[in-house]
């Protein structure tokens, strides 16, 4: 594998700087001003709990993760459970992330 040289990095850097700028701060310039409609506002409110479902399911989710039995594989999806019903009943970030320690952490007590 032969190093990257100046010339690269630089194309590389400016495609980059290019494609972030275009995704992120051209949005802002257009939409200054501009009153979305509402199902636009309402679907964009949906991203970040989109966005962190995901991760989460992709790390409760494994393909192999009842090779070691059901109790490692079915613990995470217990705390997992029970974050939910503390997120319903109190909306609450800082909830829910104490929950699901102490669930967790408790499961693998037993």
């Amino acid at each position: 594998m032969t190093p990257i040289t100046w010339p690269e990095f630089w194309i590389v850097f400016g495609i980059c700087a290019v494609t972030m700028l275009a995704c992120r701060v051209l949005p802002l310039f257009v939409l200054k001003g501009r009153e979305l409609p509402e199902r636009v506002s309402e679907a964009l409110g949906f991203i970040p709990s989109a966005a962190f479902a995901a991760l989460v399911a992709n790390d409760l989710l494994t393909p192999g993760m009842f090779d070691a039995g059901l109790w490692p594989a079915a613990a995470p999806l217990v705390a997992a459970l029970v974050v939910v019903v503390v997120a319903r009943l109190t909306k609450s970030l800082l909830w829910c992330a104490v929950a699901g320690v102490v669930a967790y952490a408790l499961l693998m007590m037993i």
